[in-house]
C-alpha cells in the first residue's frame, strides 16, 4: 500500500467537479440521516398506531438488518451491473419507502418502509466508492482522491450529528410522518442530479438470463449471508438474556456460507482472497472496534447522564455534540492529506485515553470534564474513519472496491450493534456509576486490542506517508 503519490490538485478538480460529487454525497448521507431521524419519532408513532413504545424498536432494528445485509450486496451489484444503475435503483427504493412510511397506519407497513429505506440507502456508499475509483483511474490519478473520500466521511458524520435535532423539529412541526416523507424531496434531488450528472454505465452484455444473474452476483451466497447476519443481530439484541438457539443458527449458517463460497466460481465474498489479504481484514477489525467504543460512549454515556445525573435529553445531546464536531474537522483534514499511519495511532491512543477517562466518571463529575472526555472520542471517530477508508481504498483492486466498501460499512454496523448489546448487558437491571465503570473497563480492553492491531500491522507502520 502506498499513499505517498498524491494526485495533483488540478487533476482532482478536473476529474471530480461539484456536479459529479454532489449526488454521491447526498446519496451517502441518506443512510445515517435515516438512522438518527427515527429516534425522535418512536414515541409518537407508538401512540398513533396504538402499540407499546417498546415494539417500535423494531423500526430501528429493521434498518440495521437491512443495512448490514444490503451494504456488501449493493457493492457486488455495483460491480456486476454498474454503480450508476445501482445508485439510481437505491434512490428509487428510498423514494418508495418514504412514501409508504408516510402513508402507513400500522407497524407492519412501517417495517416494510424502513426495510426499503435501509436497502435503498445502503447502495449510496459502495456505489459511490466504485464510481470514484473508476473516475480516478480513468483520469490517471496516482493516489486516492483524498478530498473526495473525505467528503463521503463528512457527509455521513455531519448528517448523523444534525439528524436528531432536525428529526425533533420535523416531528414537532409536522408529526411523525415527516421523518418518512422527508426522504421524498431528498431522494428526488439525488435522483435528478445523479441521472443528469453521473456518466452512464456500459451495457451489461455478460448477463442474459436469470440464471446468469444469480451466478454473477452469487444469489445463494447473498441469501445465506443474509440469514447469518439477521440471526447474529437477533442474538445480540437478545442480550443480556442470550438466545443460545439463535447463536447455534448463526454458527450453522456461517459454516454453510464459508463452504458455499469455497465452491462457486464467482463468490459474493471471495473468502479465499480475503484470507490472503490480511491487511484488509485488519482494517475492517480496526474500524469495527473503534466504532464499538465510540457508539458505546455516544449512547451509553448519554443514557447515564439522563438517568444517573438527571440531565435532560436535550442537554445530554449538547454535551456529546463536541465529539461529533471534532470528528468532522479531523475527518476533513486526514482525508484531504491522505494520512494513514499517524491518524490510526493517534485515534487508538485517544480511544484508550478516553475509555480510561470514562472509568473515572461519577455523579459528582463536573460537566466540563465529561465534555472533554467524550470529545476525545471525536479524535477516534474522525481519524479512524478517514484513515481506514483511505487504507482499504488502496488494499483492493477497482473491480473489488464495491463489495469491499460495503463490507467496510457492515463492520461499522457490527460495532454499532455490538455497542447496543454491551450497554444492554451492563445497564441491566439499572444504570449506575458502577455499571458505567464496568462498560469503561471493557472499553479499555478493546482499546488496547485496537492499539496493538495498529502497531502489529507492519505495512501501516512502514508507511513513509504519515
Amino acid at each position: 500500500m502506498n499513499t505517498s503519490n498524491l494526485p495533483q490538485p488540478a487533476e482532482s478538480k478536473i476529474a471530480f467537479d461539484w456536479r459529479f460529487v454532489t449526488p454521491l454525497y447526498i446519496g451517502s448521507a441518506l443512510n445515517p440521516v435515516n438512522t438518527s431521524f427515527i429516534a425522535t419519532a418512536l414515541v409518537p408513532i407508538a401512540a398513533a398506531i396504538n402499540v407499546p413504545v417498546g415494539q417500535t424498536a423494531v423500526l430501528v432494528a429493521a434498518l440495521y438488518i437491512a443495512c448490514i445485509v444490503a451494504q456488501p450486496a449493493a457493492g457486488k451489484l455495483s460491480e456486476a451491473f454498474g454503480p450508476r444503475r445501482v445508485f439510481l435503483a437505491g434512490i428509487l427504493a428510498v423514494l418508495a419507502g418514504g412514501v409508504l412510511g408516510g402513508l402507513g397506519h400500522d407497524l407492519a407497513t412501517l417495517i416494510v418502509s424502513r426495510v426499503l429505506i435501509g436497502v435503498g440507502t445502503s447502495t449510496g456508499y459502495p456505489s459511490a466508492m466504485l464510481l470514484i475509483r473508476q473516475r480516478a483511474e480513468s483520469a490517471g490519478l496516482t493516489g486516492p482522491p483524498g478530498g473526495v473520500l473525505g467528503g463521503l466521511v463528512i457527509a455521513g458524520m455531519a448528517t448523523a450529528v444534525i439528524g436528531l435535532p432536525i428529526g425533533g423539529f420535523l416531528v414537532a412541526a409536522w408529526g411523525w410522518q415527516s421523518v418518512f416523507f422527508i426522504n421524498v424531496p431528498l431522494a428526488l434531488v439525488a435522483l435528478i442530479m445523479a441521472a443528469s450528472w453521473i456518466p452512464r454505465d456500459p451495457p451489461c452484455r455478460s448477463i442474459k438470463t436469470l440464471r446468469d444473474l444469480a451466478t454473477r452476483i452469487d444469489l445463494a451466497g447473498i441469501t445465506v449471508f443474509s440469514g447469518a447476519m439477521i440471526a447474529l443481530l437477533v442474538f445480540l439484541m437478545s442480550l443480556p438474556d442470550p438466545d443460545w438457539v439463535v447463536l447455534g443458527v448463526v454458527i450453522l449458517l456461517g459454516l454453510a456460507f464459508v463452504w458455499w463460497e469455497g465452491q462457486v466460481s464467482q463468490p459474493f465474498i471471495d473468502l479465499r482472497l480475503l484470507g490472503t489479504n490480511r491487511p484488509l481484514i485488519l482494517t475492517y477489525v480496526r474500524f469495527a472496534l473503534a466504532m464499538l467504543c465510540v457508539y458505546t460512549v455516544m449512547y451509553g454515556v448519554t443514557q447515564w447522564l439522563e438517568i444517573d445525573k438527571n440531565i435532560s435529553s436535550a442537554d445530554a445531546g449538547f454535551i456529546i455534540l463536541p465529539m461529533s464536531l471534532i470528528s468532522i474537522v479531523l475527518a476533513w483534514l486526514v482525508s484531504r492529506l491522505n494520512l494513514v499511519r499517524t491518524p490510526l495511532i493517534v485515534s487508538a491512543v485517544a480511544c484508550l485515553a478516553g475509555s480510561a477517562g470514562v472509568f473515572l466518571f461519577t455523579t459528582a463529575t463536573p460537566i466540563l470534564w465529561i465534555v472533554i472526555i467524550t470529545a476525545i472520542f471525536g479524535i477516534t471517530m474522525g481519524m479512524c474513519a478517514s484513515a481506514n477508508q483511505t487504507t482499504f481504498y488502496t488494499q483492493v483492486t477497482a473491480d473489488q472496491i464495491g463489495t469491499a466498501s460495503g463490507l467496510f460499512r457492515t463492520f461499522g454496523y457490527f460495532g454499532s450493534v455490538a455497542s447496543s448489546a454491551l450497554i444492554a448487558i451492563f445497564f441491566n437491571p439499572d444504570v449506575s456509576d458502577q455499571s458505567l465503570h464496568s462498560i469503561a473497563a471493557v472499553l479499555v480492553i478493546l482499546s488496547v486490542v485496537g492499539l496493538l492491531i495498529v502497531i502489529a500491522d507492519r505495512k501501516i507502520m512502514a508507511l513513509a506517508k504519515v
